[in-house]
């Protein structure tokens, strides 16, 4: 943030100082320079006697930025100093760093008292000439004053107050003491202030072991630090670090060859940025949420007085650290990620972006990845809209497809395995059979899949190829989690947020976010669809293994290719998506390939204990008929293995098995009076 004023004035009232009403409308600190000579020496001395009998204000007064999971629980607390306060004296702050700093601030430091004359006559005549604020002409003092003190309202109140807190300062406090204050008060950006957060944030060391090159790239950055970071916008920050060296030099600091040679020095960013805050990876998307939705600037949220209401639930939270901690293999570089939201708002309850945000505060929930497996609830929401049911078989074996009468496509099942027999929806969908998956795609017709991912909330990019069944298009974990939310509400797609009010007390204001929430699916297909991904979770279903962590009922599906491993699944209050992989898309090996599905389930135990839900009731509409699996009939007493599934009314098989007749005493029951009895009890 740039300490100097830069309130804009309005260039239609400039023509108008030659037409009365030139007080009113001149700079206030041009009338600070005129008001003591107005007032003359005895008025001038009451002041002065009064500002040094006042004790300063308290600096408690500049309310921090507060950041708080839903349930009110402190994330994080920005204040003036920032999370990474750290309180250098001024003995300990190098020579080349206090230079650097007196020379692009305010050169004059140490020879005037407040305000610098000639800077505010230079302003001013700067400022006339171009009928706008340019130059502010403030003091180290005015900048120490107003961040202490003050908010960064562009006011002539504010600007008054600013100079006699300035004024007062001088009075009460030394050279010394304020610009050691001032050091330690400066903002540097991304939430680093005073030079010892910046030392750590920007180079990783301590600020004793600052060089002249690292000093000047440092002092450069306070008049625009979104604009001079070095880590956003090196080549900026660099020519403004040549601007600090060249006021060095004319300030008598350095020689132009030693100007020279620091600008040639080459300058080393640190990747490595400390985690100061409770779930940083979430904390970090809900700022930019703040700034993007409600236009707040980076420098409004650090100045303070603003409290953020999250989405964030801080059990989920610590639940999904805890899985992904307790999951991974230590001394790996494989990452994880994981977002759980509400389906019923789209609210974000829980996010982790990497395993460790000091050191990759990359956040892969927004990553792109190949989905896998987990595209199928997609294809097979796709297949019920366009007239499959449960009851729908395709023969599971080694197959090659042709498609656009000359091109051939061979599918495999994972470790070529097969059940060699006609598969229905649901044991399709247990066993994440390939050739089922294929077959739906061509069959309903690619672009129509494509056409119902787009309805549940997946935007990325999409080819209507017979690959697309497998999930081989990357998409984001946060877009998988949408769209399985909205099979988890009943068809309607939601919009995902993680802030749900900003509180601004300065200026009075309270926003809000409003849930969205758009209807996509019927909610006959979305209650079928999940309860087809029950089976995922149960006997010969690829994620049965994880079972015993979970308190209840739930839907999901298991994802694999190569390099990406994943899990989405849901209740009806919470759906969680969770992906396993490397960065450099390095292949999984078998036991990584497995690490997903416990990561969901840890976390979805707590969370169905944490938010307990009834489970799904079938909608209007629709059936639910017994099945053999072996013929897709109607089950008779005879049937050894059965399936029971919902289907659409009038879609529902109304043969029995022609395998397994119906026995004696079934037939019997279903004629005359125990057939009448049976309809009614």
């Amino acid at each position: 943030m740039a300490f100097e004023d830069t309130t804009v004035v309005n260039q239609e009232s400039w023509p108008n100082y030659r037409q009365g009403g030139r007080w009113r409308r001149l700079p206030l600190w041009a009338k600070v320079l005129v008001l003591p000579l107005a007032t003359g020496f005895t008025g001038m001395t009451l002041l002065l006697v009064c500002l040094r009998i006042a004790p300063l204000p308290d600096e408690s007064l500049v309310n921090p930025t507060l950041i708080d999971s839903s349930e009110g629980q402190a994330l994080s607390e920005w204040t003036l100093k920032g999370s990474h306060a750290e309180n250098i004296p001024l003995p300990r702050v190098p020579k080349s760093v206090q230079q650097a700093t007196l020379a692009v601030e305010d050169v004059k430091f140490y020879e005037h008292h407040a305000f610098n004359p000639g800077s505010l006559a230079r302003a001013f005549f700067v400022d006339l000439k171009n009928r706008r604020v340019v130059e502010g002409g403030s003091t180290i003092t005015q900048q120490l004053a107003k961040n202490l003190y003050l908010n960064q309202d562009r006011t002539v109140l504010r600007k008054l107050k600013e100079a006699l807190y300035a004024m007062q300062l001088e009075l009460h406090e030394s050279k010394q003491a304020i610009f050691d204050q001032y050091l330690n008060a400066i903002y540097y950006g991304h939430g680093a202030y005073g030079i010892g957060a910046a030392a750590r944030l920007y180079f990783n060391q301590p600020v004793e072991q600052l060089d002249l090159a690292q000093a000047a790239l440092l002092a450069g950055i306070p008049k625009g630090p979104s604009l001079y970071s070095p880590i956003d916008h090196f080549d900026l920050a660099k020519q403004r670090q040549q601007v600090v060296l060249n006021r060095m030099v004319a300030a008598g600091f350095l020689t132009q060859a030693q100007a020279d040679a620091a600008y040639q020095e080459p300058i080393h960013i640190s990747k490595l940025h400390p985690q100061a805050v409770k779930a940083p990876y979430f904390t970090a998307t809900a700022m930019g949420e703040v700034q993007r939705k409600f236009h707040l600037s980076q420098e409004d949220l650090y100045r303070g007085g603003i409290t953020v209401t999250t989405t964030l639930d801080s059990v989920m939270q610590q639940a999904a650290e805890r899985a992904i901690a307790r999951t991974l293999p230590k001394n790996s570089s494989i990452q994880a990620a994981l977002v759980a939201l509400d389906p019923r708002t789209g609210a974000i309850k829980a996010m982790v972006g990497g395993r460790d945000f000091a050191t990759s505060p990359y956040n892969r929930v927004f990553a792109m990845r190949q989905p896998g497996s987990t595209f199928k609830a997609v294809l097979y929401t796709a297949a019920l809209q366009h007239g499959w049911t449960p009851a729908k078989q395709v023969n599971s074996e080694l197959t090659t497809f042709v498609y656009d009468q000359t091109k051939q496509y061979t599918v495999h099942d994972y470790g070529d395995f097969y059940a060699h027999r006609p598969l229905t929806l649901r044991e399709a969908l247990a066993r994440s059979d390939n050739v089922y998956a294929v077959t739906t795609n061509l069959e309903v017709g690619p672009e129509e899949v494509i056409r119902t991912a787009r309805q549940l909330g997946i935007s990325s990019p999409l080819s209507p190829y017979p690959s697309l069944a497998l999930g081989v298009f990357p998409v984001s974990p946060l877009e998988m989690a949408t769209a399985y939310a909205t099979l988890a509400n009943g068809g309607h797609r939601i919009s995902p947020f993680s802030v749900q009010e900003v509180r601004a007390s300065r200026q009075g204001e309270v926003m809000q976010t409003t849930p969205t929430s758009k209807e996509a699916l019927s909610p006959q297909v979305a209650f079928i669809m999940s309860d087809l991904l029950t089976s995922v979770l149960k006997v010969h279903g690829t994620a049965y293994g994880v079972k015993d962590y979970l308190h209840g009922p739930a839907s999901g599906k298991t994802g694999t290719t190569d390099s990406d491993e994943w899990m989405v699944g849901y209740t009806p209050n919470v759906v969680c998506a969770v992906w396993v992989g490397y960065d450099d898309n390095r292949p999984l090996t078998n036991a990584e390939a497995h690490l997903a599905a416990p990561i969901w389930a840890k976390f979805m135990g707590t969370a169905q204990q944490r938010d307990p839900a009834e489970w799904f009731k079938a909608p209007e509409g629709v059936v639910r008929r017994v099945i053999d699996p072996v013929t897709a009939k109607l089950a008779t007493d005879t049937c050894s293995t059965t399936e029971a599934d919902y289907f659409l009314a009038g879609t529902e098989p109304t043969d029995p098995c022609p395998l397994h007749p119906a026995s004696k005493r079934q037939t019997l029951g279903k004629s005359g009076f125990f057939k009448w009895l049976s309809k009614w009890f």
